[in-house]
């Protein structure tokens, strides 16, 4: 039953339930909050293929899952703070580029 499936698993289920749809638009809200990293690399490589010829809106605080966006809204406080594409907001080194260092850094 769905009472028997972890936070995780239910996240894939429904990531499987929109792979499967195929929409015209994609709207992912910490889609990869309850994934294991491991896991959450792969779904992000199928993400990018479902991506394609498509209008995404993707809220993360994992930053792995926004390093390919077209564009990046940085919010804080309700306030949009910084725009750009992945490497542009790291080469500003604004707050942007301190949370995904600080995120990556925990990897190494």
């Amino acid at each position: 039953s769905a009472d028997s499936l972890s936070a995780g698993q239910k996240q894939l289920l429904c990531i499987t339930r929109v792979m499967l749809l195929d929409p015209p638009m994609l709207i992912l809200d910490e889609a990869t909050s309850s994934i294991d990293t491991r896991t959450e690399m792969l779904i992000q490589q199928a993400f990018d293929k479902l991506m394609q010829g498509r209008t995404s809106f993707v809220v993360a605080h994992r930053l792995s899952t926004v390093v390919n966006a077209d564009l990046i809204l940085v919010m804080k406080d309700g306030k949009i703070i910084e725009r750009g594409r992945h490497a542009d907001l790291l080469a500003k080194d604004g707050f942007y580029s301190k949370l995904y260092h600080s995120q990556f850094a925990k990897l190494s």
